[in-house]
């Protein structure tokens, strides 16, 4: 009996129980068999944290479909340039325009100055379906926006 995947998924559960109850991360759940809808960006996750921050829903909604636009790779856009644009985003902000002649308002999507005013998760096995279907162990989010991969 080849005992590698149970030892690998005793680790897991180790890492994960870690990150759960040592640093309070929020545990998301097995999405194994969840590929539909799986993404980098959990758009429900981050308005709910943005709502708290404070922001109403249209800019929410502004904020949420630039981030994605930044996120996207396809045609001549390669993944350099969304990894750069999406990292701009999270570490500066998102200016987004609330109306017509309106000025524009920077959207914080991480709090850099209150880390623990933020919301992290953990989620296992989160199948990627692409150009390459990927399914990395173990995917941690801060407000619903994947920052690393184990």
């Amino acid at each position: 009996m080849n005992t590698v995947g149970e030892r690998e998924i005793r680790t897991q559960e180790r890492v994960i129980a870690f990150f759960r109850d040592a640093l309070g991360y929020t545990y998301l759940g097995n999405w194994q068999d969840n590929s539909e809808g799986n993404n980098n960006i959990l758009p429900e996750d981050l308005a709910d944290w943005l709502r708290r921050q404070g922001y109403d829903n249209d800019i929410i909604a502004k904020a949420l479909d630039q981030l994605q636009k930044s996120a996207a790779v396809g045609g001549t856009r390669g993944l350099y340039e969304a990894n750069r644009d999406v990292y701009e985003r999270l570490r500066y902000s998102v200016n987004v325009q609330p109306n017509v002649g309106e000025h524009r308002v920077p959207v914080k999507l991480i709090d850099w100055e209150n880390p623990l005013n933020n919301d992290f998760g953990i989620a296992e096995e989160v199948t990627l379906e692409g150009e390459h279907t990927k399914r990395p162990d173990l995917v941690l989010y801060i407000n619903g926006i994947a920052i690393g991969v184990l």
